[in-house]
């Protein structure tokens, strides 16, 4: 099988790197990029391609790479000044109350 070939992965595999291929595109990574990382999360999530393995058995998804986006802008948040994050936090909650959330 050519390297790159998509064949051996399921249906909902597909739709899942596409969906987080979206959401990288949305936040400003290249068409490329993004379909890069979505597939490199996707495989860290199932192991690689799901097809002809049985009866549809076998082991489960691991969502911990979905998830570690999230704790990583955390982090950055946490790692920089007080003042800084006050401001931020501010401007956030200012977003927030325009959107009406």
């Amino acid at each position: 099988m050519a390297r790159g070939s998509k064949a051996k992965y399921t249906n909902k595999q597909k739709r899942k790197a596409e969906h987080i291929e979206e959401g990288y595109e949305k936040r400003g990574k290249s068409h490329k990029e993004a379909e890069r990382r979505a597939w490199a999360t996707v495989n860290a999530m199932d192991g690689g391609g799901k097809k002809e393995g049985g009866s549809g058995r076998g082991k489960k998804t691991n969502k911990k790479p979905a998830k570690k986006g999230g704790k990583r802008g955390g982090k950055a948040s946490a790692a920089r000044p007080k003042a800084a994050r006050k401001a931020s936090a501010k401007k956030a909650a200012k977003t927030r109350k325009k959107r009406g959330h």
